[in-house]
């Protein structure tokens, strides 16, 4: 990995200098920093093409709509956010529910900060498997907008978004449910369509920020192999 591009978002302009060098020490190269995901919106309407996006996240400050923004300025571009919140289980679902690629925690090291990044690049998803291993035992309340949410779901719809959870494959989910693999493919496709997800692993996430991981529910989420935990405490 040599000069990967990178834009920093951070309402702290300390922080945002305190990074630089860390970045460019690791074969990253700072594009450009900006104090809000509008500012730097601005930036990447002028032509700039970051790699990766890295931006401080306060659910009280930073509107998800806007990240989504960001990726559709730049569509390959890999959203990093930086979360000062330690047990802040309902921020982690809502960043993934938005497509973000990597949730971390402001108390992380310098050196696993760059490792993440590297995770991210690789293609890979990092959270705070502490936060994870909560989110699991569904420590997210269902909220009365969640549950209509759920209900605007077919029982067919729920019986496979409760297979995900469960980590099985669409072969298996298929015998379960005495159904062909090829229509559960159809009704995931259908599925992820109707929750705004775009892959499996997006899917079960979404699934238990709704309230739909039940007691038996197996704690190896599909694709639970993807996310990976450097040293995220």
């Amino acid at each position: 990995m040599h000069n990967v591009d990178i834009l920093v978002i951070d309402g702290s302009q300390l922080f945002r200098e305190g990074l630089k060098p860390l970045l460019v020490d690791a074969d990253f190269t700072v594009l450009g920093d900006a104090e809000s995901v509008d500012a730097a919106l601005g930036q990447l309407g002028a032509g700039l093409v970051p790699r990766i996006v890295l931006v401080d996240f306060d659910e009280a400050k930073v509107d998800l709509s806007a990240l989504g923004r960001v990726r559709e300025k730049v569509p390959t571009v890999k959203l990093v956010v930086l979360a000062g919140g330690a047990d802040d289980v309902h921020s982690l679902a809502l960043c993934f529910e938005a497509g973000v690629d990597a949730y971390l925690l402001k108390t992380i090291s310098p050196d696993v900060l760059v490792q993440s990044l590297k995770l991210v690049l690789l293609g890979e998803k990092v959270f705070p498997t502490r936060l994870a291993a909560l989110l699991i035992q569904g420590a997210v309340p269902r909220s009365a907008a969640a549950s209509a949410d759920l209900d605007g779901l077919s029982s067919r719809e729920n019986q496979i978004l409760r297979g995900l959870l469960s980590g099985h494959p669409n072969k298996v989910i298929a015998r379960d449910l005495a159904i062909t693999e090829a229509t559960v493919k159809v009704h995931l496709k259908g599925l992820m369509k109707k929750i705004h997800t775009e892959n499996r692993t997006q899917a079960a996430i979404w699934a238990l920020n709704h309230g739909l991981a039940g007691h038996n529910t197996d704690r190896s989420l599909p694709g639970y192999q993807e996310y990976r935990r450097p040293d995220l405490g």
